[in-house]
């Protein structure tokens, strides 16, 4: 028998960690929690995470329509709903805007991959939406794309939304996003970020795969990708406006490695060509001024 109080405490548990991380300022973020096909437990609308209450939690059914409580739902509880229907796994959706993480949202910049064992092994490639403006149904759609392939979505200039089996383990997926993001952000001020190279980062995905954590690169589908190059959801990059801007590409693996053209002496004597081009252009307009 479900226990709605003790679940009820579960996630003001998850909001006040939430609001001591400083990933929710005043009012932000929400937290859902599913408890029966129809019915959905989800945090109060201008209010703090880091005090909520059990009796401020809401219940509402999958249309987003309140059912009970006495203060109303979260204005973006139909981002939640989606997810739960594109997933009937899925028991918990947690949303807020942790800073290292959203500054990656907000630049359109892809999250490197294979970097950090952790990151390989709990989260994979992690997507970024399309724009849209927060709380009605075409900011829900946004995830469409991406939701039957990870449990962390980036959403574009906005935070993060994690999903699990339980709101713990929701939650734990952005707090491990935000500290790697947190971690890149201070390896490129030190001036570089060392990628693991084929065969450890194949190393982490046997390792996930006999742990039973799910990943797109270990499937038919995905079998000829490039583990280390967001290959999972770069088709998407376009649409989103989201490119390498920080941080630079892996050297190709797999496949791609063996289709990459051999180098050769004739291409480094071309770009000295234009680099001495350059060079002599520049100086011949600084003398006009001089």
């Amino acid at each position: 028998m479900t226990n709605v109080h003790k679940i009820k405490q579960d996630m003001c548990d998850i909001g006040r960690r939430i609001y001591a991380k400083g990933f929710a300022a005043a009012n932000d973020g929400n937290i859902t929690v599913r408890v029966s096909e129809n019915e959905v437990l989800c945090t109060p609308t201008m209010h703090c995470k880091g005090f909520l209450k059990p009796d401020d939690i809401s219940t509402i059914d999958m249309t987003g329509k309140q059912i009970a409580g006495r203060k109303p739902r979260s204005s973006e509880a139909l981002l939640h709903l989606e997810i739960y229907k594109q997933r009937e796994d899925v028991k918990s959706v947690v949303h807020c805007h942790p800073p290292h993480a959203t500054a990656f949202a907000i630049a359109r910049e892809p999250i490197p991959q294979c970097v950090l064992p952790e990151v390989e092994v709990f989260l994979g490639d992690v997507p970024i939406t399309k724009y849209e403006t927060p709380g009605g149904q075409s900011f829900a759609d946004t995830i469409i794309p991406f939701v039957d392939r990870t449990n962390l979505i980036l959403l574009a200039n906005h935070g993060t939304v994690s999903y699990g089996e339980n709101v713990e383990r929701a939650y734990w997926w952005t707090e491990i996003l935000d500290a790697y993001c947190r971690m890149l952000i201070l390896a490129k001020q030190l001036g570089h970020v060392e990628f693991l190279n084929e065969k450890k980062s194949r190393e982490l995905l046997d390792l996930k795969d006999k742990w039973g954590w799910s990943d797109p690169r270990n499937t038919e589908q995905y079998k000829d990708c490039d583990i280390c190059a967001n290959d999972v959801f770069r088709d998407s990059w376009q649409d989103s406006n989201v490119q390498r801007r920080a941080f630079g590409a892996p050297e190709p693996m797999g496949a791609k490695a063996a289709a990459k053209p051999a180098a050769t002496s004739g291409g480094s004597s071309d770009q000295e060509a234009l680099i001495q081009m350059i060079t002599q252009r520049v100086m011949a307009e600084l003398s006009k001024h001089s």
